[in-house]
């Protein structure tokens, strides 16, 4: 054949193919054509699977998307769905399980762990269905079987699953919850080991001793001489009535001497002597640091009028302030370490003598008394320290780790570890908090095993099989 026929057939099968296209477009004839051949290649079975048996379970959309029916129902062009099968799977890409292999698996897990009440959403979404499902993201909802909703809040965990997310448990034993209050106070002095000095009649000082105020005075050392009208007659009559003919009148006189404030060695002088002296002495009646002195020699001292202030301090107060929230902590006796900012390196060891009946308004908190020996006197009044009380309670009690309470504000739980990966929330009553434990006066038992670490994780999918179960239940007739 020459070239210009070759041509010429070239041409005549162009314009023939371009026609017959033309007319199956203007028919319709590739949708009509496609719709047979899908038709009939969903109704065809695949060649070595085997034709599908049992009930028809659920309804799949037509072209695999994520759609389901219980019931027979037809998609938005009007193709019917599809009847799954007992005997099939789903299966929604090329890498899914083999057709019978699902089924196979949910009837074999039925039969052990009961009937299939309905699917939960794998990510944990508030999502239920009554059939087999996959998500957006095609992750299969996991069943949920007959019996593991007895009790709603209980979360069940898988061996891994505990390894994965770091699930930890402890004992709750009996032991003393113990933890360390630290607060501020301040230096002060035994209020019980403070003298004042004064004279109980007239009197004219003299001979004043050569102390001052911050001197030290020991017990008995003369503090001044002092010349009373009063005292001196009364001294007369009780020196004249020694010698033994008005025996009835002595203890009337020394009485008298002792109630104006004699001491007790100047009676005793004039009932060696039978003399009374033109003057007395008065002494030290403690040991302890001159805090106040106004005597002067010469000067007449009226009933009550303070001469000295001595005050003892070989024992000191540290008053404290506790907050309101600590005081339930705090016990009479409870120990005390104390260190002042101008003694570093140095600890005073004492124990809680009072706590103040009364709470501060503006501070909320309440003045405890600690009591503190100070044989060397390097405790100095108003000095500021820092106190750390030993609080809590000696007895043994019921505790568990700190770590195990969850605190929702509402409520106070702790999850009890069942075995077999199942955790049980039980609501709790605490008592006194540690360092390390918590107090639980209701709701766990001595020996109880509870979770201490990832609770918050137990805590959450509790909430949500209780979520779940109320949503079944709202949906059952």
């Amino acid at each position: 054949m020459n070239t210009p026929s070759r041509v010429a057939v070239t041409l005549s099968l162009a314009v023939l193919l371009g026609g017959g296209g033309y007319w199956a477009g203007t028919k319709n004839l590739g949708s009509v054509l496609g719709s047979n051949l899908a038709e009939t290649a969903l109704a065809t079975p695949v060649a070595g699977r085997p034709a599908p048996t049992g009930a028809v379970i659920y309804y799949r959309h037509p072209d695999g998307l994520p759609q389901f029916s219980a019931t027979p129902k037809t998609a938005e062009d009007g193709r019917p769905f599809v009847a799954v099968h007992a005997s099939e799977g789903i299966s929604f890409d090329d890498k899914a399980k083999s057709v019978a292999e699902a089924p196979q698996a949910e009837l074999e897990a039925a039969a052990t762990k009961g009937k299939i009440l309905y699917y939960r959403n794998p990510m944990g979404l508030p999502d239920t269905s009554k059939v087999p499902k996959r998500d957006s993201m095609g992750m299969d909802y996991i069943p949920v079987y007959e019996g593991e909703q007895s009790d709603a809040s209980t979360v069940k965990v898988s061996l891994g699953k505990l390894q994965r997310t770091g699930v930890k448990t402890a004992v709750a034993e009996m032991t003393s919850i113990g933890r360390k209050v630290r607060i501020p106070g301040t230096v002060a002095l035994d209020e019980r080991l403070v003298s004042i000095i004064s004279m109980r009649t007239e009197s004219f000082l003299d001979d004043v001793a050569d102390v001052t105020t911050g001197d030290h005075i020991g017990k008995g050392e003369k503090l001044f001489q002092f010349y009373s009208r009063e005292i001196a007659t009364a001294a007369s009559e009780y020196a004249a009535g020694r010698d033994g003919s008005r025996g009835s009148n002595d203890a009337g006189s020394a009485l008298r001497l002792r109630n104006l404030g004699v001491p007790q060695e100047v009676i005793d002088g004039i009932a060696r002597t039978r003399q009374v002296p033109a003057s007395m002495a008065y002494t030290a009646p403690r040991d302890g640091i001159v805090l106040e002195r106004t005597a002067a020699a010469g000067m007449m001292a009226k009933p009550g009028d303070l001469l000295f202030r001595i005050a003892d301090i070989s024992n000191m107060w540290v008053i404290a302030d506790v907050p309101e929230y600590d005081l339930a902590s705090i016990r009479i006796g409870a120990k005390a370490d104390v260190t002042v900012r101008s003694l570093p390196g140095r600890t005073f060891h004492g124990t809680v003598a009072l706590l103040y009946p009364q709470v501060e308004m503006q501070t909320r908190t309440t003045k405890v008394r600690i009591e503190i020996p100070n044989p060397d006197g390097v405790l100095l009044a108003n000095m500021y320290a820092d106190v750390v009380i030993e609080a809590g309670s000696p007895t043994p009690v019921v505790a568990v780790p700190n770590s195990a309470v969850v605190d929702t504000g509402d409520r106070q739980l702790v999850f009890i570890d069942k075995g077999e990966g199942k955790f049980e929330p039980k609501d709790v009553t605490l008592g006194v908090r540690g360092d390390d434990s918590t107090e639980i006066r209701q709701g766990v038992a001595a020996g109880d095993k509870v979770v201490v670490s990832a609770n918050f994780l137990l805590d959450a999918e509790s909430n949500l099989n209780s979520a779940l179960s109320a949503m079944t239940e709202e949906a059952k007739p």
